[in-house]
């Protein structure tokens, strides 16, 4: 990096921001994929740690995948023959969501730093209409109740099994972790593959297609786990603040956001992923970092000032 090139990083906090940012979105895909070996001898990890599902939307059956998806895992055990309560899937969602709540997608989540990299392709970006845009949001919680939730639970087989339907049909993510390298490097896979495959590839490219004109195109509209956690988003331990004393209405907030939030209006919208961007844009810092913790700590305080 050139010191001029450097000289700019510094003065611009937006960039600044995102090179850390990205650093952190790098090492999680490391370190949620560290099984390097897989990727060589295409073959699935089968060591402890797959028992333990991670807080991102990571393929189990992706070569270096060290633990298991909670998506994948939530249906697994919905479409079990025993038919078992998921407590300790839904239990580890709702740690999660109460502690990170979207911020797992906007530092975590390595198809989510795969979307923000596509969408430095300079092109012009799409703006949907706002009606429209609205309605699409909600696809995501569409795809959770009817792909996660139901068909896996009441549309069974012969055995009393049903099948991991958002996985097999849908997950863009699994198809690009999983199915891809696994092909490349298993001929009898790839000699068995079929319209299913087919079928998977073209929303996988229309997914990543998608994110280069709209960013996080799927964490927008089709992602379920990020529906799950956007209903933890409100008073998950992770949030913003924004002071409107402070606030001049440049707007330069709303200008950067790559989930389109309308940050003046409400910034802690379930579709708020926590990525930062809008607090380095703004010019007048009335954008915080508020972590829930912090301020029942502060009303404590001042409760006990009070008392005195």
């Amino acid at each position: 990096m050139s010191r001029m090139h450097r000289d700019r990083v510094k003065a611009d906090p937006v960039k600044k921001q995102g090179l850390v940012r990205t650093a952190v979105q790098l090492g999680f895909a490391v370190f949620f994929n560290g099984w390097a070996a897989g990727f060589f001898r295409a073959k699935i990890f089968t060591g402890k740690t797959k028992g333990v599902c991670v807080p991102v939307l990571n393929c189990y059956s992706c070569p270096g995948a060290l633990g298991a998806c909670p998506i994948g895992s939530l249906q697994a055990i919905l479409g079990g023959a025993d038919r078992r309560v998921p407590f300790y899937v839904l239990g580890t969602l709702t740690l999660f969501g109460v502690i990170l709540g979207r911020l797992a997608c906007g530092f975590l989540c390595p198809f989510g730093f795969l979307q923000d990299i596509l969408s430095k392709i300079p092109v012009k970006k799409l703006r949907l209409p706002k009606m429209l845009d609205k309605a699409l949001r909600y696809v995501k919680y569409l795809i959770l109740l009817v792909f996660v939730l139901l068909l896996p639970t009441f549309l069974v087989d012969k055995y009393g099994a049903g099948a991991p339907w958002f996985c097999k049909y849908i997950c863009p993510a699994g198809t690009l972790e999983g199915g891809v390298p696994l092909l490349i490097g298993n001929e009898t896979l790839r000699a068995l593959a079929g319209w299913l495959f087919s079928w998977k590839a073209l929303v996988l490219l229309i997914v990543l297609v998608g994110a280069i004109w709209i960013p996080r195109f799927f964490c927008r509209y089709l992602c379920p786990l990020g529906a799950i956690y956007g209903l933890f988003n409100r008073f998950s331990l992770a949030r913003m603040a924004l002071d409107k004393e402070k606030c001049v209405n440049c707007g330069k907030c709303e200008q950067v956001c790559p989930m389109a939030v309308d940050v003046r209006k409400d910034i802690n919208t379930a579709e708020c992923i926590r990525c930062g961007k809008c607090k380095a844009a703004c010019p007048a810092n009335a954008i915080r970092r508020d972590p829930l913790v912090k301020k029942s700590a502060a009303k404590t305080e001042n409760a006990g000032g009070e008392t005195e």
